[in-house]
């Protein structure tokens, strides 16, 4: 039997002619699925803070303790007076770094939540991907950067995989099946 029957022929790529690189798309749509929800939530949590409220201590049968007695919980809520873009335990090392002046701090603070919830949007509608890919990948670098400042090294780590995410899902982008502008 001829060698050239048995296998499918193939346009250089691995891909069999007429293939639709219907694994290609998938893994584009799972990575930008994941990138763009990181982003999002990440951006949605620079706006939430908790508050403690008092409830009343329960018995075993779940009915208020006799005593009246009273616990603290803490609940989480999300408000625009609650953003910050730097969370407070590092806004004082990073105001102590001589490098990073205080209009960029001052900027960055202000800019990161709305930027990445920008960014991870537009990637989950497929607005712009790869410009929402690179703009991502930028902002990466730039926390890269003050935490390279303050020497958190298990940061730059994770976002280092974060950075890798962003160029493979930029390497993958022209198989984006699903997109709103898909040139950019």
């Amino acid at each position: 039997m001829n060698d050239m029957t048995d296998k499918p022929q193939t346009n250089g790529t691995g891909d069999s002619k007429g293939g639709c690189n219907c694994d290609y798309a998938l893994a584009f749509l799972l990575l930008r699925g994941w990138l763009a929800i990181r982003a999002i939530v990440t951006g949605i949590e620079k706006f939430g803070a908790y508050k403690s409220i008092q409830k009343p201590l329960l018995d075993a049968s779940g009915q208020p303790d006799a005593s009246g007695a009273l616990v603290d919980v803490k609940v989480k809520y999300y408000a625009m007076a609650n953003y910050s873009g730097i969370p407070a335990s590092l806004k004082g090392k990073f105001a102590n770094e001589a490098l990073l002046p205080p209009f960029a701090l001052n900027l960055f603070d202000h800019l990161l939540g709305p930027a990445l919830l920008a960014t991870g949007v537009m990637l989950l509608i497929g607005l712009g991907t790869r410009a929402s890919l690179f703009a991502m990948g930028l902002i990466y670098i730039a926390l890269t950067v003050g935490l390279i400042l303050i020497h958190q090294d298990d940061g730059i780590s994770w976002l280092g995989i974060h950075v890798a995410l962003v160029a493979l899902a930029l390497m993958l982008a022209k198989h984006n099946k699903l997109s709103l502008l898909k040139k950019w």
